[in-house]
């Protein structure tokens, strides 16, 4: 998997030690304690969702409709999308968990990194390349938006409900990229290919133990 040439926090610690020190009991600490009690790496994210799991489970619940739902943008697209934005915030973190998480579910991560890195030669076909080009555009130029830019997209094949969840998925990541590089979650040192492959086969939802 490439390395990005992103700032990171190489402390691997958050930037705000209550919250990582403070969480509500539920089954983001239930993972976080396990994972320590068997002295091996956590996604440190969980971290921003135990501190105040009472309403971070509905965040959670959100991610797992819009990346998850059935829809007539299929789920690796999103995920692309996803890795996508996440690239162009410059966010690490995301990037390469969002970017192996499509990569499994594509199954090509030469592809995935082909579209992070040039969309226009990337293998992909036109009518994806005309979506990832609308998710670009929001995340570089939104004020520029207009109907115009919607019927390009929807002249390629794409419905109303397909762009909604790009547009959703890109709005997402906006929040996810600035949520995590703010508060210092740091880039796992070589989990990354298991974390994508955990996204793709159970998605966003941490069932609490019963």
């Amino acid at each position: 998997m490439p390395i990005l040439d992103f700032p990171k926090n190489d402390t691997q610690q958050l930037y705000l030690p209550v919250v990582a020190s403070q969480q509500e009991g539920g089954r983001y600490k239930e993972l976080i304690d396990a994972a320590k009690a068997a002295g091996t790496e956590y996604s440190k994210i969980w971290d921003l969702f135990a501190f105040r799991e009472s309403f971070t489970v509905h965040l959670a619940q959100f991610t797992q409709g819009v990346l998850r739902s059935s829809a007539s943008l299929d789920s690796a697209m999103r995920e692309l999308i996803a890795a996508l934005t996440s690239f162009q915030n410059e966010c690490g973190f995301c990037t390469q968990a969002h970017a192996a998480a499509a990569a499994e579910l594509l199954g090509s991560e030469a592809l995935v990194w082909s579209v992070l890195h040039d969309l226009e030669s990337s293998p992909l076909e036109a009518k994806e390349k005309a979506l990832l080009r609308l998710t670009s555009k929001i995340i570089r130029r939104l004020p520029t938006i207009t109907s115009e830019d919607i019927e390009q997209v929807r002249a390629q094949g794409w419905d109303d409900e397909a762009i909604y969840y790009a547009i959703t998925t890109c709005a997402l990541f906006d929040f996810y990229n600035r949520w995590i590089t703010a508060t210092g979650v740091p880039e796992m040192s070589a989990a990354h290919r298991l974390q994508g492959q955990n996204l793709a086969q159970r998605g966003y939802i941490r069932e609490e133990k019963k």
